[in-house]
């Protein structure tokens, strides 16, 4: 059995952020999560470049969901604290191909790595994520968390 979880991720996102943004996550796992994302105009800015949301966007929601698988085995969930993302080439189309993997999954932190390649392999963005894990009691805004769950 696969511990690939990308059909569910992909169908908890419809209708989220990363859904609209046309994230499709193609493998996940607790040790590294991969997606594309379809360039098009609505991802660009006005010069006809791929805005830098974007990309902090395909940074953020790898890492969240490969921190969240991890931190689900222990019955957690995850809230980001920090995104830094650094643009490396401007991309006017095609595909952006992401891979997030941890560098660090401890017991309430994680921290995890992102590089984001253009259709030629050649880097377009990196980012590194600092995420907290918080129990199943934790409030976030003012509510308790949904208890971590898939499908």
């Amino acid at each position: 059995m696969s511990d690939d979880r990308s059909n569910e991720i992909n169908a908890v996102h419809r209708g989220t952020w990363a859904g609209g943004l046309g994230l499709e996550v193609t493998s996940a796992t607790r040790d590294g999560v991969t997606g594309t994302v379809l360039v098009t105009p609505a991802h660009c800015q006005p010069q006809g470049i791929v805005h830098g949301g974007v990309y902090a966007s395909i940074v953020e929601s790898l890492a969240s969901v490969g921190a969240a698988l991890d931190a689900m085995t222990n019955g957690c969930s995850i809230v980001g604290l920090e995104n830094q993302t650094s643009f490396v080439r401007a991309v006017r189309g095609g595909t952006l191909h992401g891979r997030a993997t941890p560098v660090t999954r401890g017991r309430r932190t994680q921290l995890w790595d992102v590089v984001i390649l253009d259709d030629a392999q050649k880097v377009a963005a990196t980012g590194r994520v600092r995420l907290l894990v918080l129990d199943a009691s934790s409030d976030v805004a003012g509510e308790k968390l949904a208890k971590p769950s898939l499908g």
